[in-house]
């Protein structure tokens, strides 16, 4: 089959890894065509060009990450004639037979349907955000008012992009029960589970380099190290991980890593500037190869979600900790079942993210207990429900 992948991930090669490349391989080595569309942004001052013989194409558009609303919100809505034009252009000899294509964003209906009407292919969105009910769960926007008229719009692209997918592959059940309750012109039979999935390597490394590598980071090589990496914005409710901090200052055995970057990290480091504790230390975002060889030498990964959220995310931030290995405790709203997850797996402990009490109460456990059977059933869980190569074949793609 000739494949067809449109994204907003931002990558130069099918060889980097991460939750889209790692599955798009797996088409490759199966004996597929893929090509796909994806963005470089204007600040970057890059023109459009072709990586991966002719099969990768980066398209110039407008910035829509760390930017100002307004420049967003504009360059976001460009997206999708972009797109268009981009394949009319490029790919004007590739008859496509399947469009992949995830969410975020939510406009690529035009694309999706001017790729399926010229080439009769069938279409498959993996479904990895449920916008825009997500901002209206921030706050971010609402259901009524002036910005009501901005829900309103995006709801209706969102609606169409359901239409126009011949399938939908949700993250976990809830997800699919969540798409099939909020949406019931979705017939039931086209939806289906479609994990995140990377292709599975043991990340996990011995003690001694254990050691060496908290060596290396300055941390500390007689706690339990709680290690959180990835986004620190609005849906993590960082405020609410300051106020877990502050709870759990009292831990002795206890020590904080946090890598990352976000419109939020503010808080923190505010936190940590004001009132120096000496459990906590902060890192800015970690080259992937070089992150996952810090993730091995902690001990527990870390999952924040904000409280508020109605719709059942599912952080793929999960399986990087599994790679290695880790335990993992969630700290989430009740919605997703990311929390039953790892409990039901087996390899790691949840609570709801109202109460920093019971987080404590959870880190207090971890430094208690002996987690090593933990460690265990984390990869193997990981390679039973998250790989790639499982995800490729049993997904009905076409």
């Amino acid at each position: 089959m000739n494949i067809l992948f449109l994204s907003l991930l931002d990558f130069n090669s099918f060889s980097e890894r991460n939750i889209y490349c790692d599955l798009l391989r797996e088409f490759i080595k199966n004996g597929h065509n893929v090509y796909c569309v994806s963005p470089t942004e204007r600040k970057n001052k890059i023109s459009t060009h072709f990586e991966e013989n002719g099969k990768l194409l980066k398209l110039k558009i407008g910035n829509i990450q760390k930017t100002n609303i307004i420049e967003k919100g504009f360059s976001t809505l460009l997206i999708e004639p972009q797109f268009i034009c981009a394949i009319k252009k490029y790919f004007s000899d590739v008859k496509f037979d399947l469009v992949l294509y995830s969410t975020p964003p939510i406009t690529f209906c035009k694309a999706v349907k001017f790729v399926k009407k010229r080439d009769n292919a069938r279409s498959y969105l993996m479904l990895k955000d449920i916008f825009p009910q997500n901002a209206v769960d921030l706050g971010i926007i609402s259901k009524t008012g002036l910005k009501g008229i901005i829900y309103k719009y995006f709801r209706n692209k969102e609606k169409k992009l359901y239409s126009v997918s011949d399938k939908i592959g949700c993250m976990s059940q809830a997800n699919v029960d969540y798409i099939l309750k909020h949406n019931p012109e979705i017939p039931a039979e086209k939806v289906e589970i479609c994990p995140n999935c990377i292709d599975v390597q043991d990340f996990s490394i011995s003690d001694e380099d254990r050691m060496k590598m908290r060596e290396k980071y300055g941390l500390p090589k007689d706690k339990k190290i709680f290690i959180y990496g990835g986004n620190l914005g609005r849906p993590q409710d960082v405020p609410f991980i300051v106020e877990c901090l502050k709870k759990c200052s009292g831990i002795e055995n206890a020590y904080f890593a946090i890598a990352g970057s976000g419109t939020d990290r503010h808080f923190l480091e505010e936190y940590v500037e004001n009132e120096k504790p000496c459990l906590v230390k902060l890192f800015y975002q970690i080259p992937k190869e070089e992150y996952d060889r810090m993730i091995a030498c902690c001990d527990v990964g870390l999952i924040f979600l904000d409280h508020r959220f109605t719709i059942p995310n599912f952080p793929s931030r999960l399986l990087s900790y599994m790679q290695a290995g880790l335990p993992v405790l969630a700290c989430t709203d009740p919605n997703t079942d990311v929390g039953k997850f790892i409990e039901e797996g087996g390899f790691g402990l949840w609570c709801e993210s109202d109460n920093a009490d019971n987080f404590c109460s959870l880190i207090k456990r971890c430094c208690r207990v002996d987690i090593i059977e933990m460690w265990k059933k984390s990869f193997e869980f990981l390679k039973e429900n998250f790989s790639s190569e499982k995800i490729f074949k049993s997904s009905k793609w076409v």
